[in-house]
């Protein structure tokens, strides 16, 4: 974590004065004997921070030009479930900052799951290493440094790249977050959906794409056309359309990412004999050139997890914290439908024991509706280099509550590693805003080395459970036996009424009288055996039975 102690204090010191010029707190600012002083508003904001219970220490307040040490910042643990927000502009620390919460957390008992989306995350398994620009953070925060690395897994999206592979099923997946990965209209998303509520009600498990692709063929199919007719049907313009996105998804590769042995989302739960929290690292550098992707697939896993968890209320500690970086690509070009269920999840998951932070450049990254659902925050540098940076710093400084500090400009003077900070207290009241020094990660603070992660990945006691892909009887292979059954009985049934005409003729020939009419029964049995009907049959036991799906149409796994 670097750091320019002199020039970072001095333009805090600018931004703090002008911070105080035209509010009440001024007088008390001028009146008072230092910045120090209990009865000033470094005090008064101190003392927004005196919790009683178990707290993660973010680091020392600034105020009037100094970092008080003995003005720690913090934050509750049982507030870690009300959510929050990393914010700030590219280089500004908020990777470390991810890494100073996440690694607190583990130590608190709380499991995290973060998002490595450029590689230099995985360091947290690791002790970090003492060096000048740490001793000196050390010094400024009085922070007791001690190198000390996390427990930790590493996965990767179906096993591109380093880390356990994580599946998921299609029909896990749902339409509603496959239709946010395939960029389809409104229109074209409840067509899927009517895809999938077809699939779930004739027993048709989707499992992988070509389990998809072939039920959309078939609904298209002259087979296939009457089974959706009394529920909308399947237009073969918007088919096309569904098609052509799978063929595009899986020339990124996804095909890797749906199948089976599907992963468990308890798995990110899990804690050591020593109680400590497990850190689940995904691995993403090998997939962020695919933003939709890796961000759409982050939401499956929350999903996932509000489905499954009970509702457990407020806790002492969160069952889960989960970071979204690069919060942005998820919202980017989203639907309504998906936005309103990114929404009423984050509303929802909080009384299940899960906390979820977004990590973003600036607050407007993230849709009001969610912003307003997140109670902690930690605001980082931005820059106002063009008219747009200035509106959208005038934009985030009406976010926070009222200030002792003048925001607007504060925002600008940060140095790397310091930020402004307002959390949820214990009786859940938002604390004075606080510009801190922020506390430097005690973990590796870069990559871990790849020979060290990949040992890590092939020791880990998951990587049997999840590392070889099953591809067993699904939609894909029902359909491709009807349709190979179907055409054998075609072909069995034209030889033999080929065999009856050449029969009749020869018989003709002998007695002189006309050939028989053709038994009709052989064809009526092709031409009235629709594909699906013989499948129906097989499955009628099935009929009407559709799989439960939560709010983001996520199916619940069988356990």
């Amino acid at each position: 974590m670097s750091e320019s102690t002199d020039a970072t204090a001095a333009g805090t010191g600018k931004a703090d004065k002008a911070g105080v010029t035209d509010r009440a707190d001024a007088v008390d600012a001028v009146d008072a004997a230092g910045p120090a002083d209990a009865a000033g508003p470094a005090g008064r904001i101190a003392a927004g921070y005196a919790f009683t219970g178990p707290a993660l220490d973010l680091g020392a307040l600034l105020w009037d030009g100094a970092c008080l040490p003995d003005r720690q910042i913090r934050i509750p643990l049982a507030m870690l479930n009300r959510h929050g927000l990393v914010a700030g502009a590219t280089g500004t620390g908020k990777t470390k900052t991810l890494q100073l919460i996440a690694e607190q957390l583990s130590a608190g008992g709380v499991p995290v799951f973060l998002a490595d989306i450029k590689g230099d995350v995985s360091g947290i398994t690791a002790p970090g290493v003492p060096g000048e620009r740490t001793d000196q953070r050390a010094r400024d925060v009085a922070q007791s440094w001690q190198p000390t690395g996390c427990p930790g897994e590493f996965y990767s999206l179906g096993g591109i790249g380093p880390g356990i592979p994580v599946r998921s099923t299609v029909t896990a997946f749902g339409p509603v977050l496959l239709s946010k990965v395939l960029q389809l209209n409104r229109t074209q998303e409840q067509s899927l959906g009517l895809i999938f509520h077809y699939a779930d009600t004739k027993g048709l498990e989707l499992i992988d794409l070509k389990d998809l692709r072939a039920v959309v063929a078939f609904l298209v199919s002259d087979e296939g056309k009457a089974e959706l007719k009394g529920i909308g049907g399947l237009s073969t313009v918007t088919a096309g359309v569904i098609l052509r996105a799978l063929t595009a998804f899986e020339a990124q590769g996804a095909t890797e990412f749906f199948g089976e042995p599907e992963f468990d989302t308890s798995e990110l739960l899990r804690t050591t004999a020593d109680g400590r929290g497990v850190v689940s690292v995904l691995e993403l550098p090998a997939v962020q050139d695919k933003p939709q992707l890796f961000s759409t697939f982050l939401m499956w896993l929350l999903a996932d997890l509000y489905t499954d968890l009970p509702e457990v209320g407020d806790l002492d500690r969160p069952k889960l914290v989960f970071f979204f970086d690069e919060a942005h690509l998820l919202f980017s070009g989203a639907s309504k439908a998906f936005l309103e269920s990114v929404t009423q999840t984050v509303r929802l998951i909080r009384s299940k024991g899960v906390g979820v932070f977004f990590v973003t450049q600036t607050p407007k990254d993230v849709p009001a509706d969610v912003l307003a659902q997140l109670g902690n925050r930690v605001q980082h540098a931005l820059r106002a280099f063009t008219p747009d940076d200035a509106k959208a710093l005038k934009a985030t400084v009406k976010t926070f509550p009222h200030s002792a500090y003048d925001l607007e400009e504060l925002l600008t003077a940060l140095g790397t590693g310091e930020a402004v900070v307002t959390v949820l207290s214990e009786n859940g009241a938002p604390t004075p805003v606080a510009a801190t020094r922020l506390r430097a990660p005690q973990s590796l603070m870069g990559p871990l080395p790849a020979a060290d992660l990949d040992r890590a990945v092939k020791s880990s006691s998951l990587w049997s459970r999840y590392a070889e892909p099953v591809d067993r009887e699904s939609a894909y292979e029902r359909i491709s036996a009807e349709q190979a059954a179907a055409e054998a009985r075609a072909e069995a049934a034209a030889a033999e009424a080929e065999a009856g005409k050449q029969a009749s003729k020869a018989a003709a020939r002998g007695t002189g009288r006309g050939a028989p009419k053709e038994d009709p029964s052989l064809v009526e049995q092709v031409v009235g055996s629709g594909l699906f009907r013989s499948l129906a049959r097989s499955i009628g036991t099935q009929l009407g039975r559709e799989i439960s799906r939560s709010v983001f149409g996520t199916a619940r796994r069988r356990r």
